[in-house]
């Protein structure tokens, strides 16, 4: 098979690649599994630590300095926030070459320019990050940190780029098929709670990771089925459905019986 004929394999390889890199390094950060008393809504402690505004919200997350679960939670987070610089490189390479892929299966343009949406997340996260640092650091110190009053903006770019990332994928399936259509539907609508967990994390932030996430599972199993589409099929992944259906056809064709006997006229 040439290039022409399967052009996307090799970024398909990569979206497959990076997308197990990311759930290896994802299962590995280390963040502390519960809070002090931050909210329910926010699902993991690290939501809540990104939202805080204040140092009562810290003390929710860490709990004060009579409790004694505080350091490890301190020292827990900031392993989490150290190896989250690995797991950025990871999901920016996951989500855009998956966004590179589906541009030169079916040609386009946009899609290709979409590809930046995830490198910008990770910026975003890695400018959340250096913040986080220093507020941990002040709080550990009893003090509060200007950083605090910038976090918002990281945070909320870090969420938005990702939700459109998985809009774009969503966009992309909904052209390969009627499988791909129902799948891409589902991306696109899993998206939409990313704007209720950003106004209203204490009640909804649990729904950002659920957004992002379900987004990712369905590239990550397009990847597994584009590769295994080139390997073994030998044919590019915008031709799924019709490879599935070609051969039905040529089997109804090469069943058709020919008359016995002379020639109806």
């Amino acid at each position: 098979m040439t290039s022409a004929t399967l052009p996307a394999a090799r970024w398909w390889l990569a979206t497959l690649l990076f997308g197990v890199a990311v759930l290896v390094a994802g299962s590995t950060l280390g963040f502390p599994p519960t809070s002090h008393s931050a909210d329910p809504g926010y699902g993991a402690p690290v939501l809540a630590f990104e939202f805080a505004r204040g140092q009562d919200d810290l003390v929710s997350v860490f709990g004060p300095d009579s409790d004694p679960m505080q350091v490890a939670r301190l020292a827990a987070m900031r392993t989490g926030n150290e190896r989250d610089y690995l797991y950025m490189l990871f999901y920016a390479g996951f989500v855009a070459s998956g966004l590179v892929a589906f541009a030169r299966e079916l040609g386009s343009r946009p899609l290709l320019a979409a590809a930046g949406l995830p490198v910008l997340a990770a910026l975003a996260d890695a400018w959340e990050n250096w913040l986080l640092f220093d507020i941990q650091t002040a709080f550990t110190a009893g003090d509060y940190s200007p950083a605090m009053a910038s976090l918002p903006w990281p945070v909320a770019a870090k969420f938005l780029f990702l939700a459109l990332a998985n809009v774009a994928i969503g966009l992309a399936l909904a052209q390969i098929g009627r499988w791909g259509l129902l799948f891409g539907s589902l991306v696109i609508a899993a998206a939409v709670p990313t704007v209720m967990g950003l106004v209203a994390p204490e009640n909804f932030g649990w729904t950002l990771v659920a957004a992002i996430g379900g987004g990712w599972i369905v590239l990550l199993a397009t990847a597994a089925i584009a590769c295994w589409q080139a390997v073994v099929r030998k044919r590019p992944f915008a031709d799924f459905g019709e490879a599935a259906q070609q051969p039905r056809a040529v089997t109804a064709v090469r069943g058709a019986r020919k008359p016995f006997g002379r020639r109806q006229r």
